[in-house]
């Protein structure tokens, strides 16, 4: 019977484990659909001549790894309670807070420059404006999916 118990366990074990793994798949499978659409949309938005996505892109995806990084950092920042923390480690803490969104901003600085030695300003504005359509078109598809209600209290569209 112990011999027993233990398959059953460790079948129950490997059938969560799968299922856990094919939820990361899922979630990498989703998120690289996202990021093949938004390359598209921007592509589109943008006009963008094949050596202009040759020199953009490679720019571009330096700019998002770097900018994922400070935010996913304030995140965990603004995650930590404050609670138990000296007056030392809370005034710590959000001058770091500021050197992130101040690195932010130098980040956003730097590409700028790269960006426009690229693109030309008329597309570098249409990229700004088109990042904002396009996370715009985002949430409201999830809200669509997901039922919210919309500002006045009905279904989204």
């Amino acid at each position: 019977m112990n011999t027993l118990l233990r398959r059953l366990l460790g079948v129950l074990l490997g059938l969560a484990l799968m299922g856990q793994v094919h939820a990361q798949q899922s979630r990498q499978e989703r998120l690289n659909q996202l990021e093949n659409a938004k390359i598209a949309y921007l592509t589109d938005k943008l006009s963008l001549s094949q050596e202009q996505a040759q020199r953009f892109w490679p720019v571009y995806n330096e700019f998002t790894d770097k900018r994922r990084d400070l935010n996913r950092r304030m995140r965990q920042l603004r995650s930590t309670p404050t609670d138990g923390l000296s007056d030392k480690q809370i005034r710590d803490n959000l001058t770091q807070g500021l050197a992130l969104r101040q690195n932010e901003v130098d980040l956003e600085k730097d590409y700028f420059n790269k960006v426009q030695k690229v693109l030309s300003m008329q597309q570098v504005g249409k990229l700004y404006a088109a990042e904002r359509e396009f996370t715009k078109v985002l949430l409201r598809r999830l809200d669509g999916r997901r039922g919210a209600p919309g500002p006045a209290g009905e279904a989204s569209n």
